[in-house]
C-alpha cells in the first residue's frame, strides 16, 4: 500500500487500469491519455487547479463539451449530479482533513465518469479518493465505473459520519456544562458550533439531493448491488441533515439557556448594588449634612459626639436591614 502523497503542483495525481489483465496497475503520464481512448477501464485523479488541466482534459477527451470541462475544473462547486449521455457530471464534497484548516470547509471531488473512463479532479486532499487508491494498489480497488462510484459515496459518508459523532460528543458536553452553570467564555463555543452546522448543511443538503437525484437517473451500467447500497448511503446523509437541523435547534436553546443564566447573572449583581445603595443612601446623606464646616453644629463641641453619631448610623443600618426583610427585598 502506498501512502504517498502527490504534490498538489503535480497535474497528475494518481493514474490506474482498473480491469482487464493489467488490472490495479499504475499508469505513467504518457500511457494514461491512451487507456482513457480504450475500452479499457482507466481511473486518472487531476489537480483541478492546474494550469494545464482544462488543457489536458480537452485534449484526450475531446468528445466531452466544454461545459463539461468547465464544471469540472471551476473553482467554486457545488455538491450535484448531471447525466450527460451515458455519462455522468458527479461532483460532491467530504471533510476537510488538512491540519490546520477547518473540517466543516468541506472539499470538492468532481468527477467524468462513464462505463470506460473516469476523471476525478480535487483542488486539496480529498482523503475517499486516497482510501480508494490506496485498495487499487493492495489489489482489491473497483472492477468497474459503478463499483467506483459507490465506494467513493460511502468512503465520503465515512468521514462526514466520524466527524458528526465527535461534533455530536462535543455538542453534549457543552450543552451539559451549560446546565451546570455557564459562563461568558462558552457563548463563544456555542457560536462556533452553529457556524459549524450552517456550513455542513450548505453542503450535505445539496449532496443529499445529488445522490438522490443520482439514484432516481442512473444509467444502465449502475449495477443493482451498487445502486442498492448508495441507497443506504442516502439515507445516512438525509439521516445526517435531520440531525444537523435538530443541532441547530438544540444550539439555539442551549444559547437561550447561557443568555439567561448571564442575564440572571447581571440582574443579581444589580439588585445586590441597588440594595447596597438603599442601605449607604440615608447614611451618605447624614455624613454629609455633619461634615459641614458650618457654626451650630449639634455636639460639635461633645467629646462623644462622634461616637454617638458612628452608633447612630450603625443603628440605622439595622433599621434598614430589617425593613428590606419585611418586605422581602433581602
Amino acid at each position: 500500500m502506498n501512502d504517498i502523497i502527490p504534490h498538489p503542483d503535480t497535474l497528475l495525481q494518481r493514474a490506474y487500469i482498473l480491469n482487464g489483465p493489467d488490472r490495479c496497475q499504475a499508469m505513467s503520464p504518457a500511457d494514461a491519455p491512451r487507456v482513457l481512448q480504450s475500452d479499457t477501464l482507466g481511473w486518472v485523479h487531476l489537480s483541478a487547479g492546474h494550469a494545464e488541466t482544462p488543457g489536458w482534459i480537452v485534449d484526450n477527451l475531446s468528445y466531452l463539451d466544454e461545459s463539461i470541462v468547465d464544471a469540472l475544473v471551476t473553482e467554486e462547486t457545488r455538491p450535484r449530479v448531471t447525466r450527460v449521455g451515458d455519462g455522468l457530471i458527479v461532483i460532491l464534497r467530504g471533510i476537510n482533513t488538512i491540519d490546520g484548516e477547518a473540517p466543516e470547509d468541506m472539499v470538492a471531488v468532481r468527477l467524468w465518469i462513464d462505463p470506460n473512463r473516469i476523471i476525478s479532479l480535487s483542488r486539496r486532499r480529498v482523503r475517499a479518493v486516497e482510501d480508494i487508491a490506496n485498495m487499487i494498489e493492495s489489489g482489491q480497488g473497483p472492477e468497474d465505473a459503478s463499483e467506483f462510484l459507490r465506494l467513493l459515496s460511502e468512503r465520503l459518508n465515512v468521514r462526514i459520519e466520524a466527524f458528526w459523532r465527535d461534533f455530536d460528543d462535543t455538542a453534549d458536553a457543552l450543552e451539559e456544562q451549560v446546565l451546570d452553570g455557564g459562563n461568558k467564555a462558552m457563548r463563544q463555543q456555542v457560536a462556533d458550533l452553529r457556524r459549524q452546522t450552517v456550513v455542513l448543511r450548505r453542503y450535505l443538503q445539496p449532496q443529499r439531493d445529488a445522490v438522490r437525484h443520482l439514484l432516481q437517473s442512473a444509467p444502465d451500467w449502475i449495477q443493482e448491488d451498487d445502486h442498492r447500497q448508495m441507497g443506504e448511503e442516502l439515507d445516512a446523509l438525509q439521516r445526517l441533515v435531520e440531525d444537523i437541523d435538530a443541532m441547530r435547534d438544540r444550539l439555539a436553546l442551549v444559547r437561550d439557556e447561557l443568555s439567561g443564566q448571564l442575564s440572571d447573572t447581571l440582574n443579581q449583581n444589580m439588585y445586590l448594588i441597588s440594595i447596597l445603595s438603599a442601605v449607604f443612601l440615608p447614611l451618605g446623606f447624614l455624613t454629609g449634612l455633619f461634615g459641614i464646616n458650618l457654626a451650630g453644629m449639634p455636639g460639635a463641641a461633645h467629646e462623644a459626639a462622634f461616637w454617638i453619631f458612628t452608633a447612630s448610623l450603625a443603628v440605622l443600618v439595622a433599621v434598614q436591614i430589617v425593613v428590606f426583610r419585611k418586605l422581602r427585598w433581602i
